[in-house]
């Protein structure tokens, strides 16, 4: 899932601001992003806009959380498919 745009960023954020439980982005590399933790969720941010934002995978503790962050994969997906 990359992010290409301010609003795709910003509406990012406000789904993770609203997960009650632990939000996680996972690099291939391994590195786990804690997005719970201010630091951990701007270094996350900035890898989801780079090159490799594609490659990262994104993991919630509670499934109530699971389907918040479905719905804007999916969303997001969408737009960019839509705008290419």
């Amino acid at each position: 899932m990359r992010l290409c745009s301010e609003a795709d960023i910003k509406e990012f954020l406000e789904v993770i601001e609203s997960c009650a439980g632990g939000v996680y982005l996972k690099s291939p590399q391994g590195d786990i992003y804690n997005l719970n933790s201010s630091l951990s969720r701007y270094a996350a941010v900035g890898r989801l806009v780079g090159a490799d934002g594609d490659a990262l995978e994104l993991f919630a503790d509670r499934r109530e959380d699971r389907a918040k962050l479905m719905n804007l994969v999916a969303d997001l997906t969408h737009r960019s498919n839509t705008a290419a």
